[in-house]
């Protein structure tokens, strides 16, 4: 497998949280609503009714929490393990577990079902919402630290990418979201210039015709003139919006970062999602030292960060 870098692996890690906690104060929004994008920053313009009025500026939200749970999951047990995961996620709203002060204040519907199953004694692969309804992005939000990790070849990453997603969103459509954006991200690390594309055609080599993944992927492909891209918590939605604004970065290649999770966040609506898919991407295109300065250090919960971060970087370089 390609070698990754310490500055693409911190780029990514870093790229997701703070993009996350950037788009927390702006969420639920309309776009015209939001300010100038010069303005979006972890603390809005004084006369901005911001979000989670109660959570300091930098602070991650379920986002970036739940990506830590996966994260160090897959450090500890060296492999994905959908029961250590579920429990680490059920650790995460019940007690806390790598929010930043403990503190829980965004859960999506879907994820809250599948966990009070999980509470209930649900195998962790059996305990993810298919209805129609089910089609959220709480899965694809948290995935980046699998493709940031995973070492095995694209068949073994796509499982894994669907197999997480069924602990709390089984629909086909999510599974295939998840698929397409682990196979984005590890194209983007290794430095394929058109990404996307190459996920594309990967996913599409992976999924036979006629699979629940494959029609999916069809339908989130085809371009939609009569519904643009809106930041919606539409998981289809999060990601064609998370890969529009990846163009944006592309006319501003000294600001690839901040033009993309700016980008995000000024689509409205799940600002905090959107910018944090969007980040995780921008984040390994620029590497940790296209990240703006004062938003790392701005981003609160360094403490919690570092050590995982340190242990991925030293997982790839055991190699």
């Amino acid at each position: 497998m390609a070698h990754y870098s310490p500055s693409q692996l911190a780029g990514g890690l870093y790229g997701l949280l703070i993009g996350d906690a950037l788009g927390v104060p702006y969420e639920f929004h309309e776009p015209e609503d939001l300010p100038a994008h010069d303005l979006l920053e972890y603390e809005p313009p004084r006369n901005f009714a911001r979000t989670h009025r109660g959570t300091p500026p930098g602070t991650w939200s379920d986002d970036g929490a739940l990506a830590l749970c996966l994260l160090a999951s897959l450090l500890d047990q060296e492999h994905f393990d959908a029961e250590d995961c579920a429990k680490r996620f059920l650790a995460w709203r019940e007690s806390g577990y790598m929010a930043i002060d403990g503190r829980v204040f965004d859960i999506g519907i879907t994820t809250s079902a599948a966990l009070d199953r999980l509470r209930r004694g649900t195998l962790a692969l059996q305990a993810g919402g298919s209805g129609e309804h089910t089609q959220s992005n709480g899965s694809l939000m948290r995935l980046l630290p699998l493709a940031l990790w995973h070492r095995g070849d694209d068949a073994t990453l796509a499982r894994a990418a669907a197999d997480q997603s069924r602990i709390t969103h089984a629909h086909p459509t999510v599974r295939a979201c998840c698929i397409l954006y682990a196979l984005w991200a590890r194209r983007t690390l290794e430095g394929v210039s058109d990404s996307w594309s190459a996920a594309v055609t990967t996913m599409r080599e992976l999924s036979p015709l006629g699979t629940a993944e494959r029609q999916a992927l069809d339908g989130i492909i085809q371009p939609d003139r009569d519904h643009p891209v809106e930041g919606t918590g539409f998981v289809v939605d999060t990601l064609r919006s998370a890969r529009a604004v990846q163009a944006l970065a592309d006319n501003a290649p000294e600001q690839i970062y901040a033009a993309t999770v700016r980008g995000a966040i000024a689509l409205g609506h799940d600002t905090d999602t959107t910018a944090c898919v969007a980040g995780g991407i921008a984040g390994i295109r620029c590497g940790i030292e296209g990240i703006p300065i004062a938003w790392r250090a701005g981003l609160r919960g360094r403490e919690i960060v570092e050590p995982l971060l340190a242990r991925l970087i030293n997982w790839h370089a055991a190699i």
